[in-house]
């Protein structure tokens, strides 16, 4: 419990993936004092470790539980998102998959003038980050925090999706992060023995030990201290009662794509019209500050399984034992257990489709079980043209923003995800799947045009849960946060999460955040 009259070198909003990561980093010096605020609590539960159990985290205290505002292109739907509500943030209810993205992402960062985050400049700071059980090579460091493992259970109806793919062609990849991302493989996880490893088991609780490490959970953040222009403290509330807190050094929001825009804007840091539509007075002018938001969006193409060899049956008592006792069975499944990485079209340099593969039923979040056996594919879109927003709806920090993904708003971002359904079912009737295919449930047979499976995208699509973008970094007008990820305008306040992504990368999120707190560590330690 920190002492509230005391002040601290660093306060860091929001013990997520980033936060994570900057706590455990900057009280490696032991004279640096850091103050960590998370809003969820301080208990992990058991759910959260066991890997096959994460979608029953949805929607309980460890979720912020968002929904999107009527999505215009997904026929007026609100969209939930869940965000982790608790230490490690969305690593400890997330699907564990081990993802960079592809090299061409960061060279575009760069490009866009954000000196120091190519490829060639991030690599290390990836290899920094991770344990990588294969053992260390060009691509992947050994000795880090972060323990990435092969997968301890592979379902047979995964082998088939692997058989599916050799048959249409695509080739293998052993690992999405190294040379090349394109291909079918087996997905790599951040788990150890058997359970998850969010960023709280591979940077948090190690460093709890630390005098000079301060954690309060509990604690909402409801603005920021600001005074000509330099960020002083934050204030927060904790158990009903409104405190305040002090920095010598900075302040760093690590809050994510959604909370990270909202505290900004809350503290009259944004568009200054925009603020004062809802009643918050400007204290800096600063137009891009929740725009430029990007997802990730899928869809589930679902089949019946015509063997009793799917997740359905994981906690029998059996497996229940097989976890309990050897960390071994289906209930180490991280459900998406593989998947295939393509360009649709032959132009583009690097993929904008990732397709993955469950051996269940996953529709509506895994929240809509099924008794039957069943197997699904994922064709999500990757490199979304697509841009939505956050904004405020009240000065009222309690109040979750107003979420406008603004999904599937071009003809190409729906062309390719189309092309991944169509995709998914020449998978489905391969030779590899020909004992195991039943009935296809979504989008059903019926659906045989573009316009038919168009339709079924729009009833059925839903979030991957990447969300990135909202405090772009970069040196346009636009632009949130520079190369450093100093807020522009604003002296002694960073923002160290996904957010500060110029352009969504082509994959799986968890890895780039941890990978952007490590180097984020490293240039506030340069700039102290």
């Amino acid at each position: 419990m920190p002492n509230r009259t005391k002040s601290y070198d660093y306060i860091i909003v929001g013990a997520g993936s980033a936060g994570c990561v900057l706590a455990a980093r900057l009280t490696e010096d032991p004279q640096v004092r850091v103050l960590l605020l998370e809003a969820g609590g301080a208990g992990t539960p058991k759910e959260s470790k066991i890997p096959a159990a994460f979608s029953k985290l949805y929607k309980t205290a460890v979720d912020w539980n968002y929904s999107t505002e009527p999505e215009p292109h997904l026929n007026a739907r609100q969209l939930y998102w869940p965000r982790g509500k608790m230490l490690g943030g969305s690593s400890s209810i997330n699907a564990m998959i081990y993802i960079r993205g592809n090299a061409v992402d960061y060279d575009h960062w760069k490009s866009l003038g954000n000196v120091g985050w190519g490829f060639a400049d991030v690599l290390s700071y990836f290899k920094k980050s991770e344990n990588q059980e294969r053992g260390a090579s060009r691509y992947h460091g050994t000795g880090g925090p972060v323990n990435v493992a092969d997968l301890r259970y592979v379902n047979p109806l995964t082998r088939a999706f692997l058989s599916a793919a050799r048959e249409l062609g695509v080739p293998s990849n052993s690992d999405f992060n190294a040379e090349a991302q394109d291909g079918a493989g087996l997905y790599q996880v951040t788990q150890k023995n058997g359970k998850r490893h969010s960023a709280a088991d591979a940077y948090l609780k190690p460093s709890l030990h630390r005098e000079n490490l301060s954690v309060l959970t509990g604690a909402h953040v409801l603005r920021l201290l600001i005074e000509k222009g330099r960020a002083l403290g934050v204030g927060y509330v904790c158990d009903g009662v409104k405190e305040e807190a002090r920095a010598d050094g900075e302040v760093i929001l690590s809050g994510g794509t959604i909370n990270s825009p909202q505290l900004l804007l809350l503290s009259g840091v944004g568009p200054a019209g925009e603020l004062g539509k809802v009643g918050v007075q400007t204290a800096h002018d600063l137009p891009g500050v929740g725009k430029n938001l990007q997802d990730h969006v899928m869809v589930s193409t679902g089949y019946l399984c015509t063997k009793p060899v799917s997740l359905a049956s994981a906690e029998s008592l059996p497996n229940l034992l097989r976890y309990f006792l050897f960390k071994r069975g289906p209930l180490v499944s991280n459900v998406a257990e593989a998947g295939m990485f393509l360009r649709t079209n032959t132009e583009r340099i690097e993929p904008d489709l990732q397709l993955l593969f469950g051996p269940a039923y996953y529709v509506n979040h895994g929240l809509t079980p099924r008794a039957e056996h069943c197997f699904g594919f994922g064709p999500t879109l990757i490199a979304p043209e697509s841009r939505g927003e956050i904004s405020l709806r009240s000065a009222n920090a309690l109040e979750p923003p107003a979420i406008r993904a603004n999904y599937l708003s071009t003809e190409a971002d729906m062309r390719i995800i189309v092309h991944g359904v169509r995709l998914s079912r020449q998978l489905a009737h391969s030779k590899a799947f020909e004992t195991y295919c039943g009935e296809e449930l979504h989008p059903g047979a019926k659906a045989k045009s573009d316009a038919d499976i168009s339709d079924f995208v729009r009833n059925e699509a839903e979030t991957l849960y990447h969300p990135v973008g909202t405090c772009k970094m970069g040196n346009d007008s636009m632009a949130v946060v520079d190369a450093r990820l100093r807020v522009r305008g604003i002296e002694k306040l960073r923002v160290v999460d996904a957010s500060v992504m110029p352009r969504i990368i082509a994959g799986n999120t968890n890895a780039p955040t941890i990978m952007i707190a490590e180097k984020a560590a490293d240039m506030i330690r340069e700039d102290a």
